[in-house]
């Protein structure tokens, strides 16, 4: 019996990029620009990619999509997307209607976390905490192969938790633009991360100036660990995962593995850590690859 086609989009907020996998192999990949405050557009973009692959392949599939926000459980449409025009949207209903078929969605991190732990890094753990460190700071939790789901749509989401331990060394509290003061992701996200550096620099110069050697710059990394390992010590208090796969830009700092696990020792309620912290395997792939796997 043949395998199924799935097709994977992710619904990025200056691409829209689809994937196609029978199995584990990729078929077909193929992306557009994203049309800026525009849903209407949007809409026609994931159709359009939907049926130019079809017609190329010659076979229909099921589709996922993985958006930068979620679909409340509440109501059925669109909340807390950065990407403002999904916001109150009933995406999944109208992509159904259009595409004459069932549509999953699920959060971009949520999408990264069951690519990674289907067949990436984190494939074969019984439990995976994924982690975007890239704009913003988002996560997703997959067990047993599942992803996790609540009432409220937002397992996961540990960047808009206040950061533990926090010390006058992390610097002046600096409010979250969900409006509340000091999140993880004032401290971890890319700008988050530059902008408290002090230092003028966006983060991938900041990350390449200490890999250069330059002291503040250094400073400011070693700091950033210190700030992600008390993060997330309190994912493995509560969650006891047994890996936690990094993904999004700063996921590429080399030295984030090396750092990391030992700092975490002091936070974690554990005589050892016995959790795996990994790189992403399919990098910026496993958010398209993510949305295919939706449909098991």
């Amino acid at each position: 019996m043949r395998t199924p086609l799935r097709f994977g989009i992710d619904l990025g907020g200056t691409k829209t990029e689809i994937i196609a996998l029978q199995g584990s192999d990729e078929r077909l990949r193929r992306r557009l620009p994203t049309p800026q405050g525009d849903y209407q557009a949007s809409l026609q973009t994931i159709v359009r990619l939907v049926r130019e692959a079809e017609q190329q392949l010659g076979a229909s599939g099921s589709v996922g999509i993985g958006i930068p926000g979620t679909r409340s459980p509440d109501h059925g449409r669109i909340k807390n997307a950065n990407s403002v025009c999904l916001i109150g949207q009933d995406l999944q209903g109208d992509l159904e209607d259009l595409l004459q078929r069932p549509v999953r969605l699920a959060n971009d991190a949520d999408c990264f976390t069951l690519s990674e732990a289907s067949d990436g890094a984190g494939a074969g753990a019984d439990s995976v905490f994924g982690v975007i460190l890239g704009t913003g700071v988002g996560g997703g939790i997959v067990i047993h192969g599942r992803l996790l789901g609540g009432p409220n749509a937002i397992a996961g989401e540990w960047g808009h938790n206040a950061l533990p331990w926090r010390s006058p060394a992390d610097g002046p509290a600096r409010r979250c633009y969900c409006g509340l003061d000091d999140c993880i992701e004032t401290f971890l996200s890319g700008p988050g991360w530059a902008a408290r550096s002090g230092l003028g620099l966006n983060a991938a110069q900041l990350a390449a100036a200490a890999q250069a050697g330059e002291p503040a710059a250094q400073q400011a990394l070693q700091r950033y660990c210190e700030q992600l390992a008390r993060g997330l010590a309190t994912v493995i208090n509560l969650l006891d995962p047994h890996a936690i796969v990094l993904g999004g830009g700063l996921s590429n700092i080399a030295a984030l593995y090396e750092r990391v696990p030992p700092l975490l020792v002091r936070h974690v309620f554990s005589d050892q850590v016995n959790t795996r912290l990994l790189p992403a395997r399919h990098g910026d792939s496993s958010g398209v690859r993510g949305a295919a796997w939706l449909w098991p």
